[in-house]
């Protein structure tokens, strides 16, 4: 193999999940006040698409959330943009330090968060707290 070929097949390879992969689906500020001021829990995940931590974080919860149908049907996401809502009111009211940070609330009451952290241990562990305040 020529090595000109060899190089363009190993970029097209490595780049090709960063193709394949879409941005996950956002929500406002606004939708995920609205679910807590209904009492619902949920995860708010302050994301950003440049952001490699985020990346790693959205990889554990979609994997987790495969795992355990239970989240989705306990548990309400919201991913929201950093870049666009960073000076949110929910934001602010909640101190949302940075990109990267997962807090999970039951209705507007916090029950835990993790800050630039990707272990999927300790996210299984928001996620499961936040089950366990879920009504049966």
């Amino acid at each position: 193999m020529h090595r000109r070929h060899f190089i363009a097949l190993t970029s097209a390879f490595a780049l090709s999940p960063i193709a394949l992969h879409a941005a996950p689906t956002l929500s406002t500020p606004t939708q995920a006040e609205a679910a807590m001021k209904a009492g619902k829990v949920v995860l708010l995940d302050f994301w950003a698409s440049w952001c490699s931590t985020c990346a790693a974080q959205e990889r554990v919860l979609t994997d987790l959330r495969a795992e355990n149908p239970d989240y989705d049907r306990k548990i309400a996401f919201f991913i929201i943009d950093w870049d666009q809502h960073s000076a949110s009111n929910l934001s602010r009211r909640l101190n949302i330090p940075r990109r990267s940070t997962l807090v999970a609330l039951n209705g507007q009451t916090e029950i835990a968060r993790i800050v630039a952290g990707t272990s999927k241990k300790d996210i299984a562990s928001l996620l499961d707290q936040a089950l366990a305040a879920a009504p049966a």
